[in-house]
């Protein structure tokens, strides 16, 4: 129990901080404007989790197996900050393959970066997940392992009951947003093509703004599946695929 509370507070945590990281860096950086990173309804990216969750355990083999390393220490660290960094990228581009091949959807995109492959991976991006992998194992990880341990032995119950809510809720918002992605998935194969969710929520985010409703600071799912349902409709009727850009070509 305790070890299955602890992989779920890393995946939490990991969601959580990787959410309000893409927050504002999509508003000060990509997007310019406050827009929902994800496609699930909370504040949480399980991409991030599952980036945690490898980073954790990576971090806790390292201290195993560096022991009987022979090696120069300069180069032990370098091994082990590239092993990270590859880690991360692989774990971006199964998610982002699964996605794209599975569904049609794109929920990111990096098209336009230099040596990018299929828009889900690029080198820009893969230096910057290594950085943050060696931030992470370096300066992070002792911390964090330190409090998931002090709250399974200090607060067991309560800890236990909290993880139990949480992981509800997101199991919840994962059932709602899979039932929206279905629908766009279904969309995307039948017109053979690729979904942009950043361009999807501009467009409802456009759409919104022309009615004055600014209930929100950022899209969510509930969003673009008023979008969907009020256009689907007509984009099937055309005659000829829409180029309008939310809407990319396979």
């Amino acid at each position: 129990m305790r070890i299955f509370a602890n992989i779920v507070t890393l995946f939490v945590i990991g969601s959580l901080f990787g959410w309000i990281l893409e927050v504002f860096f999509r508003r000060f950086f990509s997007q310019k404007r406050w827009m929902n990173p994800g496609f699930l309804q909370g504040p949480y990216l399980p991409i991030y989790g599952f980036g945690v969750l490898g980073m954790y355990g990576l971090s806790e083999i390292f201290k195993i197996i560096t022991a009987s390393w022979t090696i120069p220490n300069w180069i032990s660290i370098i091994i082990q900050i590239l092993v990270i960094g590859i880690s991360l990228i692989v774990i971006e581009f199964i998610a982002g393959l699964i996605f794209i091949k599975g569904m049609g959807l794109k929920l990111w995109d990096y098209s336009d970066r230099w040596g990018n492959t299929m828009g889900i991976i690029c080198p820009l991006f893969d230096v910057l997940w290594t950085a943050a992998g060696a931030i992470y194992y370096f300066f992070i990880h002792p911390y964090l392992k330190e409090g998931i341990e002090w709250l399974a032995l200090e607060s067991h119950n309560v800890y236990y009951l909290l993880i139990g809510i949480v992981l509800g809720m997101m199991l919840v918002d994962t059932a709602y947003s899979v039932h929206l992605a279905t629908r766009l998935s279904k969309f995307a194969k039948e017109n053979k093509v690729v979904l942009s969710l950043k361009d999807l929520q501009l467009k409802v985010k456009e759409a919104r703004d022309d009615f004055k409703e600014k209930h929100h600071f950022y899209i969510t799912p509930s969003d673009l599946k008023r979008f969907i349902d009020s256009k689907i409709s007509n984009l099937k009727d055309q005659e000829k695929k829409p180029s309008s850009p939310e809407i990319e070509k396979k």
